[in-house]
């Protein structure tokens, strides 16, 4: 591939593209970039680099990792360490990078969950795979029933402190203990950002629990991962499973979950979103952007193509977001 230069365009739709982080002095795109999936190390280094531009050029500057991302864990921070080095070095400041620490990375008792030996251990290693002296955005990626919610804030706090990250965020935390993350936190001069859970058209647990409101009432931006459903939220399971695809893999994406029911409603919405001249996945990231107290959503993509689907979503605001069809039946534990 070519020497990179970004797009002098990247922020021509700034004024759209860009939504304020809770209270904060961040502004992040809409769209962010996630290497949740197809970015490990047995993906073609080419795609995912084209794919990393093509979101840079578009004005994305949210790239969203965690240290456990590949297969095998570690390798999307490693391919975004080359990234890093190959193309974006001069635009770092540019950049919004975030990555994450509580899952299963090493052997041993401290491979994991959230103590301060695990958080600070990763966070180290996850700067040497990305090749950066600091991330903008250090997760606590799991709750931790075990350890005291104090070692583990406590060793968030530190790690600010030390510069090895600018900001804390919290993902897929209970309304509790969030609550009191936020209350510690705060009260020692390093107010968390960001909450990441999962929201979307099948998956509103966060709503019902009332994780989306007490971040839009307490200074706190919401960001939602698995916005598409890992792709039951695309055309792409509308005809059933596609002997190509992840649920046919059977990984995180079981066929069971295809019900005849689940199949009928996606179809409904796809029908939907035609008479409103989307398709199915735009009118799905939509609707999560058009929810109170979303910042922003995490998109991942097999191909630049794909990329550039999930970017209509920034394109206009979703009009009547309360009169799409909600699911009834949960799909997702």
């Amino acid at each position: 591939m070519k020497d990179y230069i970004a797009s002098d365009s990247r922020y021509s739709t700034a004024d759209s593209l860009y939504c304020r982080c809770g209270n904060s002095g961040v502004l992040l795109p809409k769209l962010s970039l996630g290497f949740w999936q197809n970015f490990g190390a047995d993906a073609s280094y080419d795609n995912c680099r084209a794919i990393a531009r093509l979101a840079f050029d578009s004005g994305v500057t949210h790239f969203d990792l965690a240290n456990n991302y590949g297969p095998p864990p570690g390798a999307a921070e490693e391919m975004v360490g080359r990234m890093l080095k190959e193309d974006f070095r001069p635009y770092r400041d540019e950049l919004f990078i975030a990555t994450k620490a509580g899952y299963d990375m090493w052997a041993g008792p401290y491979g994991s969950w959230g103590s301060r030996k695990h958080l600070m251990s990763s966070l180290d290693q996850s700067l040497r795979r990305l090749g950066l002296d600091y991330v903008d955005l250090f997760y606590i990626h799991r709750y931790d029933p075990v350890t005291p919610l104090d070692e583990t804030l406590q060793a968030l706090v530190d790690i600010v402190r030390a510069g090895k990250a600018l900001y804390i965020g919290i993902s897929r935390w209970p309304l509790k203990a969030l609550e009191y993350a936020n209350s510690f936190l705060r009260a020692n001069g390093v107010p968390p950002l960001i909450f990441q859970g999962r929201l979307n058209l099948l998956d509103r647990a966060v709503q019902d629990d009332g994780v989306t409101d007490y971040c839009a009432d307490n200074g706190l931006g919401f960001i939602s991962f698995s916005p598409l459903a890992q792709g039951l939220l695309t055309s792409r399971y509308l005809n059933g499973v596609p002997s190509d695809s992840r649920m046919a893999r059977a990984g995180s994406l079981k066929p069971a979950m295809l019900t005849p029911e689940l199949q009928e409603h996606l179809n409904r919405l796809d029908a939907i979103a035609k008479e409103r001249g989307e398709t199915l996945a735009s009118l799905s990231l939509k609707w999560i952007l058009a929810q109170r107290g979303v910042t922003s959503v995490i998109v991942g993509a097999r191909t630049p193509e794909q990329l550039k689907e999930s970017l209509r979503c920034v394109e206009s605001p979703l009009e009547g977001a309360s009169e799409i069809p909600l699911y009834p039946h949960k799909v997702f534990q």
